[in-house]
């Protein structure tokens, strides 16, 4: 049987810590170890830790940074410090299913050629009342899972990570491979980039059914912006064009610093074997400019309806409205929306 660590990283989560670790006893499969590196918190993160260790019926082990890492090098060194078959990766604000660790174990065990499993998540606001959205919603669309369980995860991540590491667990064999992790990739964080290294080293396996309570909150670090709708109404067109922009040129640059660092890195040799990596990232980059170029044009159209017609018609006959939007759809609300 796998042995089984948590990596758990903190950072004053004091309000929220309490229902996380509360989760882990409630595991129909406990964990064999805690790790805990906590990011210098001062609040009483520290203390709530130490007393559950007093009675957690498995080790749980903390350890006080120096000074402060951030999140990813935090989990890095989370990581480097257990001792198990499989990791599990948790934040402090979450709440896990009961059955996750079995869940998660069960599919290692039916395959050694399963490296890293991750799921999707319920969304919940800070009291854990549900938000009526999941997880891949946002992250993993239904095109994306399919071209996943084609055996294209790999080509799936290097165009965007679909992979939440709240949601993620891996088998410890791959900690040499993934380390260290970068640190100055745009967009980019500790589960992208672990998450990409394994894709391109063995496969992928994913749940397709929740496994944690994903809370949102305002104090969290990265989370899913479910109140798009809301948004919306609340920013105008012009703005949100500038915002999608502005994202899209942060992947360009994430991208191109892949490419660099695929070129020079041993791990990503095998998947380069299989498939031309600088012509697929090359590939995204030049869609990636398509899209900017196609946003750009919606940002700058007139606000008078009538001297929008003729750019509307120039920006359809490129084909960039099906591509990239609604189709005919969004040509039409170009031309009769208020700006």
């Amino acid at each position: 049987m796998n042995k089984v660590s948590i990596a758990l990283c903190t950072y004053n989560g004091a309000n929220f810590l309490p229902e996380q670790l509360r989760s882990f006893l409630l595991q129909t499969r406990p964990p064999d170890e805690l790790i805990v590196c906590d990011d210098r918190s001062s609040d009483a993160t520290v203390e709530i830790i130490e007393k559950f260790a007093e009675v957690a019926p498995f080790s749980v082990s903390l350890h006080v940074n120096d000074e402060n890492l951030g999140s990813t090098k935090n989990f890095e060194k989370a990581i480097s410090l257990c001792t198990g078959d499989l990791v599990f990766l948790s934040d402090q604000d979450d709440v896990w299913f009961p059955k996750k660790l079995e869940k998660f174990t069960a599919l290692f065990e039916q395959s050694k050629n399963v490296g890293m499993v991750f799921s999707d998540a319920e969304l919940v606001s800070e009291n854990l009342e549900p938000l009526g959205h999941r997880l891949w919603e946002f992250s993993f669309t239904p095109e994306e899972r399919r071209r996943a369980k084609e055996g294209k995860m790999f080509e799936v991540l290097l165009k965007k990570n679909v992979v939440t590491g709240a949601t993620m667990a891996f088998r410890t064999t791959f900690r040499e491979v993934f380390s260290p992790i970068p640190n100055s990739i745009p967009n980019t964080i500790h589960d992208a980039w672990i998450a990409l290294v394994i894709a391109a080293n063995t496969d992928i396996g994913f749940l397709e059914e929740s496994s944690i309570f994903y809370r949102q909150h305002t104090n969290q670090q990265l989370g899913i912006d479910w109140k798009y709708k809301q948004k919306i109404k609340e920013t105008t067109r012009r703005e949100r064009y500038a915002e999608s922009i502005s994202f899209q040129q942060k992947e360009q640059e994430r991208l191109i610093k892949f490419a660099e660092i695929i070129k020079s890195h041993p791990q990503f040799q095998k998947k380069g074997a299989e498939i031309r990596i600088d012509e697929l990232t090359e590939s995204f980059i030049k869609e990636g400019n398509q899209m900017i170029e196609h946003y750009e044009a919606r940002k700058n159209l007139p606000s008078e309806r009538l001297k929008r017609i003729s750019p509307i018609i120039k920006e359809f006959s490129t084909g960039r409205y099906n591509r990239f939007s609604k189709g005919f759809i969004s040509p039409v609300k170009d031309l009769f929306e208020n700006w």
